[in-house]
């Protein structure tokens, strides 16, 4: 067997800033009193907690609930967790990983191999995005071991296995009441009482394997206005706020009591455009690219939040972002004279374009705010492609509603903002989202080039072919003018100054752990 070395996104790469910013209230230090009870605030993300469904299992590891066999440190490299090591075998289709003896779950439950075993396998079983991971042929127990035995050799199972859909949960326990009352897991916090869209209450794991936990009670407050948000720290109704924005620099500058965490983010925030309606016509999505101002979008309206999105892999991760050719970029000359070229006219003078055929063009655009650069880049999108007589109509929805929405391809546009290395890599980013045969994949998109180098990805173990694949694989998305890619932006936390270990992590998967208390 052979050790496989950690992988992760060079901290170089990372801009990570704490700054002190003035002004406080007696009613805040009153807020702050109780050093055991901390409220966060938080945008609203899940109408449930079954770790399994969607994207929900985010929620369960950035609560404290929820753990993997492995995780990401703050550098993005990959660590032990509820496994103390792996390795593979010679023909890197076996993979060992070796379980902590002492960890146990909220319950008092000891975790066991078998346990694991059947927590992953449920995952697999229950979520077929499972599968655009890692395809596994068999899952063993051996003693202290976890064996799993891939259908091809895959560079990425151990960072796959990172990804909260792959969190262990105790499938001894009533898995039927995992939705409402949150999955019985090893973490350091413990779901007291959930209510969707509003809060989540959490209290101290007594039976945590790693270390005491500092706080008695932690409450996740949704907000996902951002002014109320913002105004919830100021006043000390919350004591830490996430996704806040540049503009709310200015709003803190005179509360030295106020501290904040920067992250270039590995997020990107884009919109699918789906194929199997107008926008299966090329010329339309070349035409369409090029009518957005996407540099304006992050430098003027997110005031510098974010950098201009251009490719599907952000040029904080080392995958050739600058010398990719995009060939749509801002010209809306350009998108005007390809729409006349390929039959669009506006023949009723209302200032829009029809099809070739006469019909009238409305391209649907589904988005969601509880991220408010979501917002801001949708509307802006929609005055350009005016400006060039495309008529885009936004339809806002809750972001459970987006998943829907997306999974049924009931769109012809719709925003999605994700993390582009959720396994330490971006090969699962590519296969999930373009790959022709991937389950999340109904815009339609199909290249079988695209394919073939995605399939020669996953059994690709070497780092600087892996390179050259992924940059070859941006490109010919791009050159298919398959995705509009807004941008990338920066990830703020802003937090009281009596609140310490908070941290600011490139997979984003870790907001509340052991680490968090008060000062």
């Amino acid at each position: 067997m052979k050790k496989m070395a950690t992988r992760g996104i060079a901290a170089a790469l990372l801009l990570l800033v704490v700054g002190g910013l003035a002004g406080c209230g007696n009613d805040k230090e009153a807020a702050e009193s109780d050093e055991k009870n901390l409220t966060i605030g938080v945008t609203s993300f899940a109408d449930t907690l079954e770790p399994t469904e969607q994207y929900f299992g985010w929620v369960v590891s950035r609560y404290g609930v929820g753990e993997n066999l492995v995780r990401f440190d703050k550098d993005g490299k990959i660590e032990p967790c509820l496994a103390e090591d792996w390795s593979v075998s010679d023909d890197e289709l076996t993979w060992t990983f070796t379980l902590r003896k002492d960890a146990k779950f909220s319950n008092g439950t000891k975790m066991t191999p078998k346990i694991v075993k059947e927590s992953l396998e449920r995952a697999f079983k229950l979520n077929s995005r499972g599968e655009t991971f890692f395809k596994p042929e068999s899952i063993e127990v051996k003693e202290n071991q976890l064996v799993i035995k891939t259908e091809k050799p895959s560079a990425v199972v151990p960072g796959s296995l990172a990804d909260p859909l792959f969190l262990i949960v105790d499938t001894t326990a009533d898995m039927d009441s995992f939705a409402k009352d949150g999955p019985i897991c090893t973490g350091p916090y413990v779901v007291k009482k959930f209510n969707p869209t509003e809060d989540c209450e959490l209290v101290k794991n007594e039976h945590y394997w790693d270390g005491k936990v500092p706080l008695d009670k932690v409450t996740m407050k949704c907000i996902d206005d951002q002014a109320t948000r913002s105004m919830a720290l100021q006043n000390g109704e919350i004591q830490a706020a996430y996704n806040l924005k540049t503009e709310n620099l200015a709003e803190f500058k005179k509360q030295k009591d106020i501290k904040f965490l920067e992250l270039d983010s590995l997020r990107s925030t884009y919109s699918f455009m789906n194929q199997n309606g107008p926008l299966k016509d090329l010329k339309l999505r070349q035409a369409l690219i090029r009518g957005l101002d996407r540099e304006s979008y992050a430098n003027k309206l997110l005031k510098g939040g974010a950098t201009p999105g251009k490719a599907p892999i952000p040029p904080t991760l080392d995958f050739g972002f600058d010398d990719l050719k995009d060939e749509n970029a801002y010209d809306p000359a350009s998108a005007k004279k390809l729409l006349a070229e390929a039959g669009y006219k506006d023949t009723d003078d209302d200032g829009f374009v029809e099809m070739p055929d006469g019909k009238p063009l409305e391209l649907e655009f589904v988005i969601y705010t509880s991220r408010e650069e979501l917002n801001i880049y949708a509307q802006a999108a929609q005055a350009n492609l005016k400006d060039i007589g495309i008529n885009v109509k936004l339809n806002t929805v809750s972001y459970e509603t987006l998943l829907d929405m997306r999974d049924s391809g009931s769109f012809d546009m719709l925003i999605w903002n994700v993390l582009v290395a959720n396994t330490g890599d971006p090969e699962n980013y590519l296969r999930e989202n373009w790959y022709s045969k991937s389950p999340s994949n109904q815009a339609g998109y199909k290249n079988e080039q695209v394919d073939t180098l995605i399939d020669e990805l996953t059994i690709t173990f070497d780092e600087n072919k892996r390179r050259e694949l992924d940059i070859e694989i941006q490109q010919l998305i791009m050159n298919d003018a398959a995705t509009v890619f807004f941008g990338y932006e920066t990830t703020y936390l802003f937090h009281s100054d009596k609140v310490t270990g908070l941290e600011l992590y490139p997979m984003d998967y870790y907001w509340l752990t052991k680490d968090v208390k008060f000062k």
